[in-house]
């Protein structure tokens, strides 16, 4: 992909609430962000969408992809994504330490602007200060909530979790998103954010999207979103581990400040 596209390709994927321009991620705000409304869950197939070539590598549904993932023409913003989590234990859709005293819960769509807007100007605050620290582990918890594109989004972070990189595909997707529902987030789209992961299994991530261990997690999540009375994203749950986490955000306005005091209160 040339320049000129890129360029043209990130000024069409602008989406509110404010958030950071395509190809540049900036610190976190201390102003309030405006969270996306409920929105209902939609199940229907996975959209297709339109070819994006990549460096060499085998075939694929954009002709051809990268075996191994790297930040060789990697989309924009792989890099930050990369120091941002780098030296960070992932294990499958957990970020940070096993031992960390308290837990965060998000369930989140990878075509949500909301999520965008949150992983994008508030996530970045919270990893330094809390999850790099030891103090906090954030659990994802990806959903289908806006419509068609969702389907394979969630199914490629989960894929993605099986290489204990989650956090790191979908924080790219979401410095490269796209209009809802406009076919964006299809199998092309998908590769390439792979495939700018350092050290991803490209092939591995592709070929594990429709696997029984994938639509196990499907459903656990499903259910575990139905037990939390889930009805928009992002949506927090945050406590002490082990114990009963409590809602922090369900749709509605939010800001880092007000998160962070939320954390440091659990001591």
């Amino acid at each position: 992909m040339s320049g000129k596209q890129a360029r043209k390709r990130r000024q069409q994927a602008a989406a509110p609430p404010p958030v950071a321009r395509k190809g540049v991620r900036r610190r976190a705000s201390p102003k309030v962000l405006v969270i996306a409304a409920v929105v209902p869950l939609v199940v229907a197939g996975a959209a297709v969408g339109i070819a994006l070539a990549v460096g060499g590598g085998s075939s694929s549904a954009s002709g051809t992809v990268p075996t191994r993932g790297s930040l060789t023409n990697a989309l924009p913003d792989a890099d930050a994504v990369q120091r941002e989590f780098a030296g960070i234990p992932q294990h499958g859709l957990v970020l940070g330490s096993p031992k960390a005293p308290l837990t965060m819960i998000e369930y989140v769509d990878l075509q949500c602007p909301g999520c965008r807007a949150f992983e994008t100007e508030v996530l970045p605050s919270i990893v330094p200060e809390f999850v790099r620290t030891g103090k906090l582990k954030i659990e994802a918890r990806p959903l289908a909530f806006i419509g068609p594109d969702s389907i394979p989004g969630r199914k490629a972070a989960i894929a993605a979790a099986e290489q204990n990189r989650a956090f790191n595909f979908m924080q790219i997707v979401y410095a490269n998103q796209g209009t809802e529902n406009t076919g964006w987030l299809n199998q092309s789209f998908i590769e390439h954010a792979a495939a700018s992961v350092p050290k991803m299994d490209v092939r591995r991530l592709l070929d594990s999207q429709d696997s029984a261990a994938v639509q196990k997690t499907i459903g656990r999540i499903n259910s575990q979103g139905d037990a939390d009375r889930v009805s928009s994203t992002p949506s927090l749950f945050l406590g002490k581990t082990g114990s009963k986490l409590r809602p922090v955000l369900s749709g509605v306005t939010f800001d880092q400040a007000k998160l962070a005091a939320a954390i440091r209160s659990l001591g």
